[in-house]
């Protein structure tokens, strides 16, 4: 049992984690919602989305009260990784538009007073690019190919690749060349696909080359950038073996600071520069990094006062439903930050994990990061997922710093578990046969209205993945006129992290319970308590604000998978 304390008295118990940042400005607090362009809405009616839909739906997205879109890659590409394939990095891709619809998309956004956040892809290109395609005709050692990372092969006649680097979405990592005579030739790096050619960073004319592009969408407006694999574009010299993982992450023997292909430190003189170009503009414009770098306090290097404003903190997204983890990975992330003057970002699923409805829905560990869900996959139960879910948002749009959203999630969405093989697109399944699904699951369309073809997503009911029979009771529609829907509880949790200024707020943990289940926390006044356990928790006697469900409270007990925010008198 709690004891039952005075205010005052439980205050004074309170040890602060994180003090109230000293500066304002908007990106330290912010709410982001991430946009995956093909998935969002489509107007023109040809199944995929577009970027006049993106503009038609502005108002809506408006009422979430948020600070930014970031908006998934839109250039032109053979799409043959959803976008981040790139082959012209200043245009539109037919397949969403024109470089029109994009200005009249950041107009329609600045109106609402929501900033343009676009996907910034520099650690590799699509192999259409001309400059791949002016390097793979030029001869080895030319000043084309010193753009990317070319190699002759191992072994007597260069048979074998020039070291055992894997892709992300499986097999080497390494693609050999045919010279125009028809013979073997050298051998170029791609992290990703065989179609991404990594850049060479070692050459200042890629330097050269995406400061070009910084200024082309910096002049058009755009509020900043969201940086890709930001831990990759520098690789070791020499670029030895390497036994761990191919995403860099830490395995056993394998720490991911040792990895050769990421987090190498010429990276900070990159961003460094980078700053500078976004400090000359007008309007407090960011780059937030995505980086996949442990432990935490290593991270909180790329976010020093001249480097970058923001980067994912992958720690939490991946955080278990376990509340003594769920407590060591925010406090952590909050003193490692702290330390360095920026703000912790919180992000609870994107377009490359299992959405966490689906995966808090789970009883076993769930794919690896990069894989989703199939129909030959334990299949998460949706009830608990969701309620789950909306606690562990709750909670988090509590918490001091800036906050990421992905599209959907404001709905509850799970990801398509069933989704037929035929249709899946992701490289990652075609490259490992199937073995691993792909990200496919959590980018199918999004349902607007609930009694429409493709639930309102295209005009002409199309969609470029089919969508799940359930989508109809998660449609727009359908939850605006439920006060209990999730899409409610973010309007309403969104409202008070703004009236009570949490984001810039301060963190204590509360002292007041002996259940290990329990995560509870004061931000500015306001008690934020989810129950992890299974087992209602009691709480003290405080004026609910919001709650995670109806029925999260049993008279002044917290049920289990539940969260509220509590007034503090």
């Amino acid at each position: 049992m709690v004891e039952q304390l005075t205010t005052a008295s439980s205050l004074t118990r309170l040890v602060p984690v994180h003090e109230p940042s000293a500066g304002r400005e908007w990106w330290r607090s912010s709410v982001i919602y991430q946009i995956y362009p093909r998935s969002f809405r489509d107007l023109r009616g040809d199944g995929v989305g577009d970027l006049p839909g993106i503009t038609a739906e502005i108002p809506a997205l408006a009422e979430l009260d948020i600070d930014a879109i970031w908006l998934s890659p839109f250039y032109r590409s053979p799409q043959k990784d959803a976008g981040y394939d790139v082959a012209d990095y200043c245009s539109v891709d037919p397949l969403f538009g024109t470089l029109e619809d994009f200005d009249a998309l950041v107009a329609e956004a600045s109106r609402h007073n929501i900033r343009v956040i676009v996907d910034l892809v520099p650690n590799h290109c699509s192999d259409q690019h001309p400059l791949f395609r002016k390097a793979l005709a030029s001869p080895a050692g030319s000043p084309e190919r010193e753009l990317f990372i070319f190699r002759d092969g191992a072994g007597d006649h260069g048979e074998n690749p020039p070291n055992n680097w894997q892709s992300h979405f499986g097999g080497p990592a390494w693609t050999r060349t045919t010279e125009p005579d028809g013979t073997p030739g050298q051998w170029y790096l791609h992290l990703f696909d065989t179609s991404q050619p990594d850049f060479n960073w070692d050459s200042p004319a890629v330097h050269a080359e995406f400061e070009k592009i910084l200024r082309f969408w910096l002049d058009r407006g755009v509020g900043g950038f969201r940086v890709d694999v930001a831990h990759a574009l520098i690789k070791k010299s020499g670029l030895p073996d390497w036994g761990g993982r191919a995403d860099g992450s830490s395995s056993e023997g394998f720490p991911g600071s040792a990895a050769p292909m990421f987090g190498q430190p010429g990276i900070h003189d990159i961003f460094r520069s980078w700053r500078k170009i976004l400090d000359s503009y007008d309007g407090d414009r960011v780059l937030c990094a995505e980086a996949t770098i442990d432990p935490i306090e290593r991270l909180s290097d790329w976010v020093r006062s001249d480097e970058m404003h923001q980067t994912f903190n992958f720690a939490y997204l991946h955080h278990p439903w376990h509340a003594p983890a769920l407590r060591h990975v925010i406090e952590s992330s909050l003193r490692a930050f702290d330390r360095v003057g920026a703000p912790t970002t919180w992000v609870l699923s994107n377009h490359d994990v299992v959405r966490h409805t689906s995966r808090f829905g789970l009883t076993g560990a769930g794919p690896r990061s990069g894989d989703g869900l199939g129909p030959r996959d334990e299949q998460p139960n949706l009830e608990l997922g969701l309620a789950r879910a909306r606690a562990a948002t709750l909670l988090m749009l509590a918490l001091p710093g800036g906050v990421y959203l992905y599209q959907g999630e404001e709905l509850g969405l799970p990801d398509h578990t069933m989704l037929p093989d035929e249709f899946r697109q992701d490289p990652t399944f075609h490259r490992t046969a199937g073995v691993r699904v792909g990200r496919d699951g959590n980018r199918v369309p999004l349902p607007w209205k609930a009694n429409l073809p493709s639930y309102g997503f295209s005009s002409t009911g199309e969609s470029w993945l089919p969508q799940p029979p359930i989508w109809g009771r998660y449609s727009r529609d359908i939850e605006q006129r439920n006060p209990d829907s999730t899409l409610n509880l973010y309007r309403r949790a969104l409202d008070l992290r703004r009236e009570l200024d949490l984001g810039n707020g301060s963190l204590a943990w509360w002292p007041e319970h002996d259940d290990d289940g329990l995560v509870a926390f004061v931000n500015e006044g306001v008690l934020v308590a989810m129950n992890m356990g299974g087992a209602p928790v009691q709480l003290p006697d405080l004026p609910l604000l919001v709650g995670s469900a109806a029925d999260a409270l049993e008279g002044d007990r917290l049920r289990p998978n539940r969260t509220v925010w509590m007034r503090l008198d």
